[in-house]
């Protein structure tokens, strides 16, 4: 069967340009790439998507689509393209549809994760991994802010082989396995994919007779005091990010980030609730009855509480605005002072004798001083009638 004017099956003029042809190859390879098309006419859409590749890598060389514009398919050797061969392993079979897909698959076919980068001296350049730093800090300094220093692993270039990496008198060579390029491409199944070259690891030298000082590296792992200042209102688990304080770059690509971690302690006597604050207040039977002022604490000190008349366990009492105002808040969250009253221990004879009398009292004066027992013993009651 004899084959189409690669124009017409790209559907392009004569005097397409580049961007033109390659638009027109995309279109055609998103509708008849095989892994959208399945089942019943799987090899019809196969047999059309190497059409357009074939047609799209003629026209995008210079020299075969000039070949082709003066003599037809005559003027072209079909074992330079890919006429029918589907994605051979190598730049001529990969290079067209990963150029003309870059965009759409460049996070599958660009390299590593860090990012690969754009292409520098022919090398792969790629940013440096981030690192994590996790910062134990108090709640009042959460609450308040605070400017401290850390020490975080950094990298200099080696002073003994001047950042080669290489001995002295000595000097790196290009790797073979990729030529310098840091990629090589494997294929898998369909596929081509260019991948990192994992003898050079994407920095396209080889370095014979490495630097004992830096292992072959061409720099030294040091340390470094990273001034960091802590917003107020920060919570458990929010990361400030220090950029550029990572990992360096590959090949020259950026370094990576620095994330501090927050973690805070736990407090002795308020538990945090996003911007509110809690906190337990221990109380005995006299005030919890008598009632009166009792002072509680605060973060930013002392505050008090008016305790009614028959404060019940377990009753809650909110001061606003005495917690914490959060990094995206404009108000400060609330306190909440939750009673716990404390059953008296280790009482003297006369103590117990005194509670007693007390007890006796109460019960004679009925169920207006027990008025919360009185209910749950009747609906006791009315569960066993």
């Amino acid at each position: 069967m004899a084959k189409r004017d690669y124009y017409e099956v790209l559907g392009v003029a004569k005097n397409a340009g580049e961007d033109e042809i390659k638009k027109a190859y995309r279109k055609l390879a998103m509708k008849y790439h095989p892994d959208r098309n399945q089942g019943e006419g799987a090899k019809a859409a196969e047999e059309q998507f190497k059409e357009a590749k074939e047609a799209y890598e003629m026209l995008t060389d210079a020299q075969k689509r000039a070949a082709y514009d003066q003599y037809g398919h005559a003027g072209v050797d079909p074992n330079m393209g890919g006429a029918g061969g589907g994605f051979r392993g190598g730049p001529e079979g990969f290079g067209g549809f990963a150029e003309a897909f870059g965009d759409i698959f460049g996070d599958i076919f660009g390299g590593a994760a860090g990012g690969a980068g754009r292409q520098r001296g022919g090398q792969q350049v790629y940013r440096g991994s981030d690192l994590s730093y996790a910062m134990e800090i108090t709640l009042e300094e959460a609450a308040r802010g605070k400017e401290t220093q850390i020490r975080i692993p950094s990298w200099e270039g080696c002073e003994t082989c001047k950042g080669t990496g290489a001995k002295s008198g000595t000097s790196a060579k290009t790797c073979g396995s990729c030529n310098g390029s840091g990629t090589v491409h494997m294929r898998q199944g369909f596929f081509s994919i260019q991948q990192t070259c994992p003898h050079c690891h994407g920095s396209g030298k080889i370095i014979p007779d490495p630097c004992t000082a830096c292992n072959g590296q061409g720099k030294v792992k040091r340390q470094k005091t990273l001034e960091v200042k802590i917003p107020a209102g920060i919570n458990e688990g929010m990361r400030i990010r220090s950029a550029g304080n990572g990992e360096p770059g590959v090949n020259g690509g950026p370094a990576g980030d620095l994330y501090i971690e927050i973690r805070i302690k736990q407090h002795s006597v308020f538990e945090r609730d996003g911007d509110d604050l809690h906190c337990t207040i221990p109380i005995g039977l006299t005030a919890a009855a008598l009632g009166g002022t009792i002072e509680v604490p605060t973060l930013g000190g002392k505050a008090e509480i008016e305790l009614p008349e028959g404060t019940q366990h377990g009753k809650t009492f909110r001061l606003r605005g005495k917690g914490i105002k959060g990094v995206r808040s404009s108000y400060p969250g609330d306190l909440y002072c939750h009673i716990a009253l404390e059953t008296p221990v280790k009482l003297t004879e006369h103590q117990k004798k005194l509670l007693k009398d007390l007890d006796k009292s109460l019960k004679e004066g009925g169920e207006r001083h027990s008025p919360n027992a009185k209910s749950w013993t009747d609906r006791v009651k009315d569960l066993f009638k």
